[in-house]
């Protein structure tokens, strides 16, 4: 990262009482003696924007009130940022604010929309402190959204939704399953309680706790976000239960043999008259 070589500025606070500092290899600064701060007035949080591939440049303070010196390291935090310091530690007297500056480069690959990282400053104790680091990535925003992988397993309808754009995406789904005979589920589009980022795949399901016993069905489901065209994923599914195997077996059965009594009766009618016309009747009944 090209950037040009950064001083650490130390600049003595002229509202503080001004008390000598103690010697080398005196007491460390307390927890509450020190912290680090975006430089300049009034900042809670760093923020920046700028496109893909973009270096970023700015400066943290940590400030020591306490009356020993005062040795941190900082760090960068946060999912797809990098975070580069010109002092990765250093040594700040008492009563004094060290300025270092950094610089945050944004990815090539990044989409566009909001990322958030943080600077984190710790002391030889262990005791950290805290900055946000928030990161726009400008460029043009797209919505696309689509819902993969729809299967039926057991009692429910298995999916992923897949977001394809640059921005976050909040989907609404509804869900529609056709039997042999018509509708056997029909659920009105509802918002999903899940934000989607750009890039992410997420993996759901859809309770079917009254799924048919005995049906083949054909499942769809429907998903929207705003500004995004319409997306629809289906899946085909047959229901067997052992209950309903044995009835449409029985029922085969009874068929067969009503059949076959048929058969016989037309037989014997062509031999002579044994038997009356009432009596197929009835069998075939």
């Amino acid at each position: 990262m090209p950037y040009a070589t950064a001083r650490v500025l130390l600049l003595f606070l002229p509202l503080l009482p001004m008390l000598p500092a103690s010697p080398a290899g005196g007491p460390a600064a307390r927890p509450a003696d020190w912290s680090a701060s975006p430089s300049g007035a009034g900042r809670p949080s760093f923020y920046a924007e700028g496109t893909a591939g973009t270096v970023l440049r700015d400066t943290v303070a940590v400030t020591n009130r306490g009356t020993g010196p005062l040795a941190v390291s900082l760090r960068g935090a946060g999912p797809g940022l990098r975070v580069a310091f010109a002092e990765a530690a250093l040594d700040v007297p008492a009563r004094t604010r060290a300025e270092v500056p950094f610089t945050v480069t944004v990815p090539a690959d990044a989409r566009p929309g909001d990322r958030a990282g943080r600077i984190v400053v710790r002391d030889s104790a262990g005791r950290e402190s805290e900055v946000r680091v928030l990161i726009r990535v400008g460029g043009p925003r797209l919505a696309a959204l689509t819902v993969e992988h729809v299967a039926v397993r057991g009692d429910r309808i298995t999916y992923e939704l897949v977001n394809r754009g640059t921005t976050a995406l909040v989907p609404r789904l509804a869900v529609h399953a056709d039997g042999v005979l018509g509708a056997v589920l029909d659920r009105a589009p509802r918002v999903l309680p899940v934000r989607l980022p750009p890039g992410r795949r997420l993996a759901l399901y859809e309770p079917w706790p009254d799924r048919p016993a005995l049906d083949a069905v054909t499942v769809r489901l429907t998903v929207t976000a705003p500004g995004a065209a319409q997306a629809t994923g289906r899946a085909s599914a047959r229901f067997v239960s052992r209950g309903a195997a044995a009835g449409a077996a029985g029922g085969l059965l009874s068929a067969a043999a009503a059949a076959a009594a048929a058969a016989v009766s037309v037989r014997r009618r062509r031999r002579g008259p044994a038997v009356t016309e009432a009596e197929p009747r009835g069998a075939l009944t």
